[in-house]
């Protein structure tokens, strides 16, 4: 290996191919994945099959086939593009010789590598947890049981040299992930405690969603930037699958005293595994509270409206539903194509773009904002502490100074409307 070039794993990568739809696509997909963490896919293999084998998956010819490969690439993992039984995995394992990792234990490890906060690095670890309870007697779980919580309140560390698999027995493992969960469901509480403060502040909320990698973060950053709101506040961005897993919430600041708090949230993938979308559903409540969705889409990507399938069936499975939607199609800069360009609530734009930013950020204030109503007021003097709230939270029009009072002509939010209709002229 060349002193300082970044060792990458060999690895091979198979599935079934049968009636479903994209099937190319998501081996490509599980190449990414596999490069994502840190591995080198040497060869792809496929078989055309109607379901897979309820022992092996593969055929076993398909399987043997498999074994000379990894043989001559000097590949010790084979990655499959489904989540396998216990019983397929051990067999695999006997018949290739290879240690065998499916599709959800592959996104699993690139979830633990990634996770920095106490919170995210919790839900991976329920998620992990989940995934080996009825793996404890296969190869694999010889592989992830090195990684677990080192004590009932759940912390994240290596286990000792002592600890054997046979130790890590249904009841142990359901303790710690009951035991991870008492621990999420407090930082949830206080989630829930920020997120009840700002709704009793009224700030309309946006969440960005879509799919791993189609530019969440870099639109943030973009906007933060826009508005000069960049300093400690920039998320973490890279052209790489889920190189963010935690929520990022920052407020946006209009001229006209208008503001919102805009969220970056993980990104989706097919085939999500189950047991991540039920651990980030706490992440995720922020897309579920939000006033507004804004999905990112990768237009430079061909299998872009195959993304955009998945982001809207994961959010309904996590119980995101009935909230607006905007559609951003970002990397047009990538594409000849005309940007930014406006088509109702679609809008193609590039997130490196100045012009484009400023579009979406007049589309998010039309939309945040579109049932903000205009009145006229008469405030008394004495009561110069309306004056003074309609200064800060509205945006004034006119002001008039009165015999009898401050006239006022203002566009309010509705709640704060329904607050002073005892002063309104019109």
């Amino acid at each position: 290996m060349i002193e300082g070039e970044l060792y990458m794993t060999p690895v091979i990568i198979a599935g079934i191919e049968n009636e479903q739809e994209n099937f190319d696509y998501t081996m490509a997909e599980l190449a990414s994945l596999a490069e994502a963490a840190n591995m080198e896919v040497t060869r792809q293999f496929k078989q055309k099959l109607e379901r897979p084998i309820a022992a092996t998956y593969l055929g076993k010819g398909k399987a043997e086939e498999i074994k000379t490969a990894g043989a001559v690439t000097d590949s010790q993992i084979l990655i499959l593009n489904d989540e396998l039984t216990p019983t397929q995995i051990r067999n695999l394992e006997n018949i290739t010789e290879m240690r065998v990792l499916d599709r959800t234990a592959l996104i699993l490890e690139i979830f633990a590598a990634r996770a920095k906060t106490k919170e995210a690095k919790l839900q991976v670890q329920v998620a992990k947890l989940q995934y080996q309870l009825p793996r404890l007697h296969t190869g694999l779980a010889d592989k992830l049981d090195q990684q677990t919580a080192g004590n009932a309140g759940g912390g994240y560390t290596n286990r000792g040299a002592g600890e054997t698999k046979r130790e890590l027995n249904r009841r142990v493992i359901e303790k710690k992930i009951s035991a991870l969960n008492k621990e999420l469901k407090t930082i949830d509480k206080e989630h829930q405690t920020r997120r009840k403060q700002r709704q009793r502040s009224e700030i309309k909320t946006a969440a960005l969603v879509g799919y791993t990698n189609a530019g969440k973060s870099t639109t943030l950053n973009g906007l933060l930037r826009l508005f000069g709101e960049t300093k400690n506040k920039e998320v973490f961005e890279k052209n790489m699958l889920f190189a963010t897993l935690d929520t990022s919430v920052r407020r946006l600041h209009f001229d006209d005293n208008k503001e919102i708090l805009l969220s970056d949230t993980v990104g989706f993938v097919s085939k999500l595994p189950h047991q991540l979308i039920k651990a980030f559903r706490t992440t995720l409540a922020e897309a579920a509270n939000a006033d507004l969705l804004v999905q990112v889409v990768d237009l430079s990507d061909e299998h872009y409206q195959a993304m955009i399938e998945t982001t809207e069936k994961t959010l309904t499975e996590i119980g995101v539903t009935d909230i607006p939607m905007l559609y951003v199609f970002n990397k047009a800069d990538k594409l000849a194509v005309s940007y930014p360009s406006l088509a109702g609530k679609e809008l193609t734009f590039s997130a490196q773009d100045d012009e484009s930013l400023k579009v979406l950020a007049e589309l998010l204030k039309q939309e945040l904002f579109k049932d903000y109503q205009i009145h006229e007021y008469l405030i008394p003097y004495a009561k110069g502490n309306i004056v003074e709230e309609l200064n800060q939270k509205a945006t004034v029009l006119e002001t008039e100074y009165l015999a009898d009072g401050t006239k006022i002509k203002a566009e309010v939010a509705p709640a704060l409307a329904g607050r002073l209709t005892k002063y309104q002229l019109n």
